[in-house]
């Protein structure tokens, strides 16, 4: 199986953001920000605590999504060359050959950790921070179905 493609830059702002909140430490920070915000703001209203610790939440809260929305995202995509290049991309039964105008790389399939899918990449998990996103623009249904089943046989 072979695949072409190139990245939207919106669409890898997504799936960055899609890496970020489904970490399962960012999601035990949200609910705790969260947890702290609610609670806060329930015992101001009842005039139990001061409002410094409201407003406190508050912040907290916003720079919390701030830096995982925005800030984490696009720090990474304009750090990152591959997200400018095109690619050509070889699934084969023993590696994954990726092509460009750089040069190449073979990553046999035990190489992968795990592989998720988003609404429009597949992402391949080296380790539980380094990954490669495919696009899924560029593939027809029938690409898209085979190379679900091809990962799911092969990356355990």
């Amino acid at each position: 199986m072979q695949l072409s493609f190139s990245y939207n830059k919106k669409k890898v702002i997504q799936a960055l953001r899609y890496h970020f909140i489904s970490k399962r430490e960012i999601k035990l920070v949200m609910i705790l920000v969260n947890v702290f915000a609610i609670t806060s703001a329930v015992l101001f209203y009842f005039k139990k605590i001061r409002p410094e610790p409201f407003l406190l939440g508050s912040v907290i809260w916003i720079l919390l999504m701030l830096s995982i929305w925005y800030i984490l995202p696009y720090t990474i995509y304009r750090r990152e060359q591959t997200f400018k290049e095109s690619f050509t991309m070889f699934f084969g039964n023993n590696n994954v050959t990726l092509q460009s105008s750089q040069g190449h790389v073979d990553w046999p399939w035990q190489r992968f950790l795990k592989y998720i899918e988003s609404p429009n990449f597949f992402h391949l998990y080296f380790t539980t921070q380094s990954f490669f996103i495919i696009p899924k623009d560029e593939m027809s249904d029938d690409f898209r179905h085979d190379l679900r089943q091809l990962l799911q046989e092969k990356i355990k």
